[in-house]
């Protein structure tokens, strides 16, 4: 089959913006041609040609000969909508790359350059639009897992490397980024399991006697029931303030009480640099949660309503 000229100007954007059918939506444009088949006649339903034509397009689209046709007739005609013989030659080319014979008769006898509709121009649109959408989802995942990796470039002495084993182990257990962990880790002891800070805070996550208590830690001085406590009190925090980083290392520096009294991060110099320090490493705002665990801080919506802007 010859196709004119014109109608192949049209084989490019049908060969991009016609997507792949599933097996599973083979059955759609059938479906979608016979929905508009009966808002065009009106067979039980008030007729709707505009509907009809919305629905043909979309049919036409995913590669339904007979819906491109019918378009390219209902303007050629006039039938339900003006008469417009640049989306009749649109229309009749498209059917004519499907296949039709006649339709490329229509489309030569027309005699018309071929115009594009709105719909083609809608779908055109909204395909782009996803595709910017997907572009921007994958550039923000490649960019939080390097945020959620880099920690690994500093992981570089024999004790850092015996350490990070057992965060690697225990810290899918609680849900927790091993990258977090490490930050935690870093700034708290520097990986010395035997620091006590003039708090008596102990081991390599810096658990108080009371914190250590609360969370069944024996032994505060083992690198394992320390590291355990320590990912226990994280995710406790990250429920408690629904994944907000910033709010779980205030909490975990200056205790969550502080947190509330005033309603976000407290003003202390020490907790806003250990805030800074972290962050330096681990850089992500919300960290996933698991809600099961407690109940959200009553005050919660008080510090994201002070929040916004």
């Amino acid at each position: 089959m010859k196709v004119h000229p014109l109608a192949s100007l049209l084989l490019a954007w049908v060969l991009c913006a016609t997507m792949p059918v599933h097996a599973a939506e083979a059955d759609e444009p059938r479906a979608w041609r016979e929905q508009a088949r009966v808002l065009e006649l009106g067979e039980g339903v008030a007729r709707d040609t505009d509907a009809a034509i919305a629905l043909y397009c979309r049919a036409a689209l995913a590669g339904d000969v007979y819906s491109a046709y019918k378009l390219g007739w209902l303007y050629a005609h006039g039938r339900g909508t003006p008469r417009h013989d640049g989306y009749a030659a649109h229309w009749f080319a498209r059917a004519a790359l499907l296949g039709d014979a006649h339709a490329e008769i229509m489309f030569q006898r027309l005699g018309t350059p071929a115009d594009t509709p709105d719909c083609v121009r809608n779908a055109e649109r909204a395909k782009q639009q996803r595709a910017e959408a997907l572009a921007e989802q994958e550039k923000r995942a490649t960019e939080d897992l390097a945020l959620l990796t880099r920690y690994r470039d500093w992981v570089n002495t024999p004790e850092q490397q015996r350490i990070m084993k057992i965060v690697y182990r225990l810290a899918p257990q609680f849900g927790i980024e091993p990258g977090l962990a490490y930050a935690v880790i870093k700034a708290e002891s520097n990986f010395n399991a035997n620091a006590v800070s003039d708090r008596n805070a102990q081991g390599l996550m810096q658990l108080i006697p009371e914190t250590a208590a609360r969370f069944r830690v024996r032994k505060p001085f083992d690198p394992e029931q320390n590291i355990r406590g320590g990912l226990s009190y994280l995710q406790w925090l990250l429920a408690y303030f629904q994944g907000n980083v910033p709010l779980v290392l205030a909490a975990y520096n200056a205790g969550e009480g502080a947190v509330e009294r005033f309603k976000g991060v407290p003003p202390y110099p020490e907790t806003q640099g250990y805030i800074k320090r972290i962050q330096q490493v681990f850089a992500l705002q919300h960290h996933p949660f698991d809600k099961r665990i407690t109940p959200p801080s009553p005050v919660l919506p008080a510090i994201v309503s002070a929040r916004l802007p």
